[in-house]
């Protein structure tokens, strides 16, 4: 945190009184401290105190696991009210644990972990096995429900749940958030969905244990108020220093047509259809070049640290007193937050100045300030509308523990088809099956790796979304489309969306069962479609709609043989740029409650219910979702996610490596992006009359910067969990971004044989993912957390126990500042240079190559070129050993596509490495599956100080005949 020194309350604290007693003082609704001694019992699983003088009359703790206790504090009488939140699938299990009362605190004891709850206030504290504390609540708060459509339910509340960490300690997970950072101790983070937000509120900390908050509502951690509007944290004072509001200028190109003062900077939603809340002044309704200016000065009401959030899309730039803190570009329909913090002094004048271009798109600048002083190193969660407070605590020796105690709450990844795991081609969208099967024929002859093209959106008739038919113009035949993509030894994904046109069969199938939300019809919310079409979504929330849904893909889709389905605008995106309770409204009521109670949840049991549809219609074959959105329990799905429609700019290509780390630490393994970025600016899209698909055809002046953008996302996406080009025009094909010979093409061909060559290492990951809670892209705390210079490193990451990968996210870059964790030596991948970790390098990045670098003691194994992944079953293989440390490695190999893997049809291939013998032991096979080779070629390559470990076919020492059985190596 930076220095903070609040003096005086927050304004914005009448909005919500009671969720902020924080000052010392005692609220109506915070437990306090009882006259006469709580009651207790012991339960089957754990125990129930009753609260004497408490809003909170009950908590209870239930032991799930030796590592897990749940807590629940409930205003009512019992715990009868609690809702399915989805998430949890886990049970208590009947394990030893022992409850006592001890010095007025109730301590309820596993092996592992203990529980001591004060008998006065409820307030929890845990510690470890040897009474260690690891983390104490520091007071919990309930408030009214406001602001939600709708009346509430009359045992809903907002509840908040503070923490008191230990100094220094730091916080990670939370799924896919846009704002670039993975620590969030200290931060104010909205868990919401949206098209680019995926909500996981799984929090792990530095100090090895996690917080599940079980609320499938919005929530927040930090500040318990949404952002508020300028005047609740500042003095607003126009170009002339006058009081009130700041200086709004309205341009049409250089024609100022509306100067006037303006206080709240609110072009935030639409109200309907394609109405905003707000109109724009009718000066400038007819603007062919829209501009917006305000400036002015703003003076804080509170001395501290302030956080802007510029909610924009278009162009936007953001300074402070002549210093530029945003400046940023998105494309009209899909705004996001973009975020800016800094110092400022209460009674000081600081110069603002916004300006935006909105390109028909939105904005509002909003804030957040200082909290009081006592909560600013305390911990919080707070939902706005629950039954109750209700979080998991789960403990574990490191952070690998602490995301399978998360899987083991949730449910364990799946395994999916290993093809998943190769190069992806996509276009937003293949317009015809041609088109589709030329692009995937112009990668088979020009042998560029390859195993999935994606057919997007817009294959059916224009009128009949959700109809799930074809476009007979366009793709006469999808069937003899799918059979020839399968003749090209490839796979075929079809986006499918839960969204209907009321005149389709489906919906009327859906909507006879009452399974449509139809205020979005009700409300003539137009789609973007031809003139517009009416259209809504279906209720994801009840079994039987569901099922209804499954029925319609199986037999309308599946029977034409696709692989893997795309279940996009999952949030659901009824209706974009509607605010927030407008879009929870559309949802009301569903199955499970209210669109606010459930907001977060959508996509689970959409997906899950794809999932479970296609294992009892194909069981012979791994299911396979992408999915725009997700939720605590996602990765029980078959499901990947992916991080929306980010845009083809180099502040999101950065900030895409921080959203990775935080869905890897909130226990999603498999997660990927559009490589290059869904949406480019118009300078790269259009030509004058030219609408680019080539990338000939773009300007010349810009076609530099556009190679080198798309060229150094490709670098970094070769190691994520899965490798994918999508996106808006231009074309993403490595051919249509380059000229075969050039230096952009030549470097994305090798590095997609690079991807196909770490086959054997990344469905290894891959397996672990499943069979040991293992995590693919992993923040640099997990594996060395002991180093205190990690905490806060959010552009490197580890992929796999091996790899350190630090992406290129500047034009123009030929070196970065590389950080090499302590405890280890470190070779540099494209050059073989050796250094010493625990320091900052300034690493090579020439335009051709992105810096890699592979931890000492590693075995790296690798196979040989391949042009899909079905070629890589039984292939001879190759143990890079990096020397100077011990190290070890377990092979894993499965068929690839079946469940066969649930039933113990796998092998393992230990691996270890004794530096100081300089002895490889390739240890005992352990198990097999069908199809397995049972001898296979294993050569071996010693890389030593100045070896170049990325020529993988040089310096082989030595190669062997394994056939299962324990065969040791010694280094020459």
């Amino acid at each position: 945190m930076k220095n903070i020194k609040p003096k005086s309350t927050l304004l914005a604290l009448a909005l919500f009184p009671v969720l902020y007693a924080c000052d010392g003082s005692q609220s109506a609704s915070q437990p306090e401290a009882a006259t006469t001694h709580a009651s207790w019992q012991k339960t089957a699983h754990g125990a129930v105190i009753t609260l004497n003088e408490s809003a909170f009359r009950k908590v209870r703790l239930q032991v799930i696991d030796e590592e897990i206790i749940r807590v629940t504090a409930t205003p009512q009488q019992d715990f009868s009210n609690l809702p399915d939140t989805l998430m949890v699938t886990a049970q208590p299990k009947d394990i030893e644990f022992s409850v006592a009362e001890v010095n007025g605190e109730l301590v309820v004891k596993t092996a592992q972990v203990s529980a001591e709850v004060s008998l006065a206030t409820g307030v929890v504290e845990f510690k470890n096995a040897d009474g260690v504390t690891l983390l104490s609540e520091a007071g919990r708060s309930m408030a009214q429900v406001i602001n939600e459509p709708g009346p509430a339910d009359a045992d809903s509340h907002s509840f908040r749940q503070r923490f008191q960490p230990l100094e220094n300690e730091a916080f990670y997970g939370l799924g896919q958030q846009q704002d670039g950072r993975v620590n969030y101790r200290g931060e104010n983070i909205e868990l919401t969905t949206y098209n680019m937000e995926i909500a996981i509120p799984y929090l792990v900390s530095s100090r090895n244990y996690g917080l599940l908050w079980n609320n499938t509502g919005i929530s927040r951690l930090g500040d318990p108020l949404p952002p508020q509007p300028l005047p609740e944290g500042f003095k607003l004072y126009d170009a002339k220093g006058e009081p009130g509001g700041l200086t709004a200028r309205y341009y049409d190109g250089d024609e100022l047509k509306l100067e006037r003062s303006e206080a709240d900077l609110n072009y935030q939603f639409l109200s309907h259809a394609s109405v905003r809340e707000i109109p724009l002044p009718e000066e400038v309704a007819d603007a062919q070049d829209l501009r917006i200016q305000w400036t002015g000065s703003v003076e804080p009401t509170i001395s501290g640290e302030h956080e802007f959030k510029m909610y924009s899309s278009g162009y936007a730039s953001l300074s402070l007193d002549g210093k530029e803190l945003l400046n940023r570009w998105r494309m009209n329909w899909n705004p996001w937050y973009h975020n800016a913090e800094v110092d400022l002094e209460a009674g000081e004048k600081y110069k603002l100045d916004l300006e935006w271009q909105p390109q028909g798109g939105y904005m509002r600048l909003l804030q957040h300030g200082p909290l009081p002083e006592e909560e600013q190193q305390q911990l919080s969660f707070t939902a706005d509308t629950g039954k109750a407070v209700d979080y998991y605590f789960v403990a574990g020796d490191n952070k690998d523990e602490v995301v399978s105690g998360y899987r083991e709450l949730t449910g364990k990844a799946t395994m999916l088809p290993k093809w998943a795991f190769g190069f992806w081609q996509s276009r937003e969208r293949y317009k015809s099956q041609e088109e589709l099967l030329g692009a995937l024929e112009e990668y088979r002859e020009r042998k560029i790796p390859i195993d999935n093209i994606v057919l997007d959106w817009s294959y059916w008739p224009e009128d009949a979304w959700g109809s799930h038919d074809f476009d007979k113009t366009y793709f006469p035949d999808a069937k003899a489309m799918v059979d020839r993509v399968h003749a090209l030894d490839a796979n075929i994904m079809i986006s499918v969306w839960p969204k209907f046109y009321p005149t389709t069969d489906n919906y009327a199938e859906l909507n006879a069962k009452g399974c449509m939300f139809n205020k979005n019809i009700e409300e003539k919310n137009l789609d973007w479609i031809g003139s517009g079409y009416l259209n809504t979504f279906y209720d994801a929330y009840n079994p039987e709609c569901r099922d209804i849904y499954w029925s319609q893909m199986r037999d309308k889709l599946n029977t034409v043989g696709f692989d893997a389905w795309w279940l996009d605008a999952v949030e659901p995106d009824i209706h974009s740029n509607l605010s927030f309770k407008h879009r929870k409204d559309l949802i009301t009521p569903n199955a499970m409650g209210t669109g606010a109670e459930m907001f977060n949840a959508y996509a689970l049991p959409h997906a899950e219910t794809v999932y479970q549809g296609e294992r009892e219609t194909d069981g012979h074959k791994r299911a396979f979702i992408l999915t725009r959105s997700g939720f605590g329990g996602i990765q029980r799905t078959a499901s990947a996610i992916w991080s929306g429609d980010v845009v083809s700019r180099w502040s999101n290509l950065e900030e895409q490596i921080a959203a990775g780390i935080g869905v890897g630490l909130a226990g999603m393994p498999y997660w990927t992006f559009d490589i290059g970025g869904f949406t480019p600016e118009d300078r790269y899209r259009y030509n004058g009359d030219v609408v680019v698909g080539n990338y000939k055809e773009m300007a010349e002046s810009e076609q530099e910067e556009w190679q080198e953008l798309n060229l150094r996302w490709f670098q970094f996406g070769v190691f994520t969990p899965l490798f994918r080009a999508h996106g808006q025009n231009p074309y993403r094909e490595i051919f249509n971004l380059a000229d075969e010979g050039s230096d952009t093409y030549n470097s994305m061909v090798e590095y997609t044989k690079l991807r196909y060559r770490l086959m054997p290492y990344i469905y290894t990951l891959a397996g672990d993912a499943h069979h040991k809670d293992g995590t693919m892209m992993r923040g640099l705390t997990m594996d060395f957390g002991a180093d205190p210079k990690v905490r806060d490193i959010n552009t490197q990451y580890m992929f796999g126990p091996s790899l350190l990968v630090n992406p290129i996210t500047e034009f123009g870059a030929r070196t970065r500042d590389v950080y090499l964790p302590a405890g280890t030596d470190w070779y540099d991948f494209n050059s073989g240079e050796k250094y010493s970790g625990g320091q900052t390098i300034k690493a090579d990045a020439p335009y051709t190559q992105m810096p890699l670098f592979v931890k000492a003691g590693s075995i790296l194994p690798t196979g040989p070129e391949i042009q899909s992944t079905a070629e890589s079953i039984n292939t001879p293989l190759t143990l890079n050993v990096f020397t100077g440390a011990d190290g070890s490695f377990e092979i894993y190999e499965d068929d690839g596509e079946s469940y066969d893997y649930e039933n113990g049809e796998w092998s393992r291939i230990p691996v270890t490495y004794d530096n100081a013998s300089g002895e490889l032991t390739i240890g005992e096979r352990s198990g097999s599956f069908d199809g397995m080779a049972e001898e296979r070629s294993i050569s071996i390559r010693w890389i030593d100080q100045g070896d170049k470990p990325s020529n993988l076919d040089g310096n082989t020492a030595e190669t062997i005949q394994y056939s299962g059985s324990t065969v040791t190596v010694k280094r020459g």
